[in-house]
């Protein structure tokens, strides 16, 4: 299986009219004396649904939250809905939009008046806030909770709040951190459905996963991190062409190593 080349030496996709959502060339971060990622580079095309995945501590969430610029990286060259992240930062964060593990959200705002307050940030009308921010919570099954105040919101509640607040402004690409992470079958399946359908629509969604069955079954691409670096990269359709594939948890375990896997589960508490 292989690594793939750093974006600027990687074949133009075969579609011209696909250019890629995300470039990332040369990804570095340090935090002290922890070299968190390590010099990585991969490209994602615009409309692709792309799963990142990697043992806890591998670098999944610094990545995503210097792709949001949530962080500064040490060195990259990063491009996401064609804005340089360095020269651009703005340009960035209104074309993006962003979810965390842990949803950061303004607890004593019902869900209505929350998804308003952030439409009216990324410059909507309240009418037009209003509008999207009904459509979604009607997407999410939380209409009949929309006056509740969030801190008496469940933690699946809180993350399709915080889905509909990254998708009110219909943004070209979004970042997700473990979206799936401690949600019931029901929410996971509603926030599936609604993430596929912004990827029909043309948006690029990028997201980090433990659940192997879920990003075989949604994503068309995929890129496992470990220590830091990008240890394989490809299309689900590549991989599910070749004659020895089982399963993208084989792939997985094979990319990081059985005992690797093990280790880097046992040091978890350093976070991600």
């Amino acid at each position: 299986m292989e690594i793939p080349a750093p974006p600027e030496t990687r074949p133009t996709p075969a579609d011209p009219a696909r250019p890629y959502a995300i470039v990332v060339d040369h990804l570095t971060k340090r935090f002290d004396k922890l070299l968190a990622v390590d010099d990585i580079s991969f490209a994602v095309p615009q409309g692709e649904f792309f799963g990142f995945l990697g043992p806890n501590g591998a670098g999944k969430s610094t990545t995503i939250r210097v792709l949001c610029g949530l962080l500064r990286a040490d060195y990259a060259r990063i491009q996401v809905a064609g804005h340089d992240l360095r020269q651009d930062n703005l340009g960035v964060k209104a074309s993006i939009g962003v979810m965390l593990e842990e949803p950061m959200l303004y607890e004593r705002l019902s869900a209505r008046e929350h998804l308003r307050f952030i439409g009216e940030l990324y410059g909507l009308s309240t009418a037009e806030a209003d509008r999207r921010g009904e459509e979604l919570l009607g997407l999410l099954s939380l209409t009949s909770d929309a006056d509740r105040l969030i801190v008496d919101y469940s933690q699946g509640m809180r993350k399709k709040v915080a889905l509909a607040c990254a998708l009110i402004h219909q943004p070209p690409v979004l970042f997700l951190d473990e979206p799936f992470t401690g949600i019931d079958t029901v929410t996971a399946r509603l926030i599936k459905d609604l993430l596929r359908r912004r990827v029909e629509e043309g948006a690029t969604i990028m997201f980090s996963s433990h659940v192997m069955e879920v990003v075989e079954r949604i994503c068309t691409g995929v890129a496992i991190i470990h220590h830091g670096r990008i240890v394989f990269s490809d299309t689900m359709a590549n991989l599910r062409a070749r004659p020895d594939y089982e399963s993208l948890e084989d792939v997985f375990i094979q990319a990081v190593g059985e005992e690797e896997l093990t280790h880097a589960e046992d040091r978890s508490w350093l976070g991600e």
